[in-house]
């Protein structure tokens, strides 16, 4: 039985409301201390709200739970402190380099010892050679680097990353999930939401969402059985025309 305090993510009946409609509707999650969890789902699907959620950026309308012990309702600014998150579109400044980018994300949090703290983000996303290039002029992979760090730098127990790798070539993505991996395995916990099917099947387990509601969640191989599909991609497909069916 997992306790409390093995679990980073543990909310149960989440629900919030745009115009009448629930966008996330009474959703149960758990996340385990340390592992990689993949959220799938189509767009529209409550995941960003859900993500939001969790890391204290959104009210729910009902449901309670907690992020790293801390209550997601009466504890929303704490867990911002414990918490890196990272969406789909770059959130710095094109006109700041690299370094002072960090260096500004380092003030914001009122970090010591700030020079060094930039420099060690620096070189553990391998940015040193690059840091006065200005953000802006930045492929897409090296701002994915970039935006990483700065989620980084504060040193959070757990990263929630919405669509990470999203307009990046393959390369930047498979460099980018093994840096994932080498943070899950200091102890970090990863909640990533992604359509990449090969990035889904380098999770740990998968929580699939549609319609506000999770229709499935374990190991990938455990979703392809319950399904009786083929494949990862087979078995989302079919969960999804089962959604439209009963909840569309």
């Amino acid at each position: 039985m997992q306790t409390s305090t093995s679990l980073a993510i543990d909310v149960h009946g989440l629900t919030k409301r745009y115009g009448g409609r629930n966008v996330v509707d009474a959703i149960s999650l758990q996340v385990e201390t340390g592992r990689i969890v993949g959220f799938l789902g189509p767009n529209g699907s409550g995941k960003t709200t859900t993500i939001r959620m969790i890391c204290g950026l959104l009210t729910p309308d009902a449901g309670q739970g907690s992020c790293l012990g801390l209550d997601i309702m009466a504890d929303a600014i704490a867990i911002k402190r414990e918490v890196g998150y990272m969406t789909q579109k770059f959130g710095l400044y094109e006109d700041l380099s690299i370094r002072e980018n960090l260096d500004f994300v380092a003030r914001l949090f009122e970090l010591p010892q700030r020079q060094q703290t930039v420099d060690e983000a620096l070189q553990r996303l391998g940015l040193t050679a690059r840091q006065e290039q200005l953000a802006g002029s930045l492929s897409g992979g090296w701002k994915q680097r970039l935006a990483l760090a700065a989620c980084l730098i504060h040193q959070p127990r757990l990263l929630l990353l919405d669509e990470p790798t999203a307009g990046v070539d393959p390369k930047a993505r498979r460099d980018f999930w093994d840096q994932i991996h080498q943070l899950a395995q200091q102890g970090i916990t990863v909640l990533v939401s992604t359509h990449y099917m090969d990035e889904a099947e380098r999770c740990d387990s998968l929580v699939y969402i549609a319609y506000g509601k999770i229709l499935a969640q374990g190991t990938a191989a455990a979703i392809v059985a319950d399904a009786g599909a083929r494949n990862l991609e087979d078995a989302f497909v079919k969960l999804v025309g089962q959604a439209e069916d009963n909840f569309a």
